[in-house]
């Protein structure tokens, strides 16, 4: 069974993309463990309610196929976070799945994993991640190798799917 760990916001994650990657991904299969800057309850921007198992800094790397970072300005939290990069970084090196919708790319390009990379997010993101070394796409949802972005809470089910196929669920 492939493993996910969803990392949300502590407060102001963005329900539906958070909700529609993890239906999507049970759904097919996988098994997803949530995780924030600390264990416990975490709230959405519109009142979504996530259970994090884990703080981001207790998650193991090697115990995951995946990382997704959710999105909703509560994310900003993360983009200069080391615990976040080096999780990123390590799922990356072993040739994991990296993903991250609407402005969580922004960790992605903070972690200095979308360097010579296309990738998408939401338009506000666009200089930040041109300037951390990204080629901009304005697609919904951007696929490059096992980097997957997406641009917001409409692409939110694409990228669950996206997700989903590069784990070969």
């Amino acid at each position: 069974m492939k493993r996910v760990v969803m990392v949300v916001a502590p407060q102001q994650f963005r329900d539906e993309e958070y909700e529609h990657p993890r239906e999507v991904l049970r759904a097919r299969g996988a098994e997803v463990v949530t995780a924030s800057t600390h264990a416990g309850e975490c709230i959405g921007r519109f009142g979504a309610k996530a259970q994090a198992d884990a703080a981001i800094g207790e998650v193991d790397p090697e115990e995951f196929d995946a990382v997704l970072f959710v999105g909703g300005a509560g994310s900003a939290v993360y983009f200069d976070d080391e615990r976040a990069h080096e999780l990123a970084r390590s799922i990356a090196q072993r040739g994991g799945v990296v993903a991250a919708i609407c402005i969580a790319p922004s960790t992605l390009a903070h972690a200095g994993l979308l360097r010579g990379r296309r990738a998408t997010a939401y338009p506000t993101q666009k200089d930040d991640l041109v300037a951390h070394g990204a080629t901009w796409s304005d697609g919904p949802v951007e696929v490059d190798g096992r980097i997957i972005t997406a641009n917001g809470p409409d692409a939110a089910r694409a990228f669950g799917e996206a997700v989903a196929d590069a784990l070969g669920l």
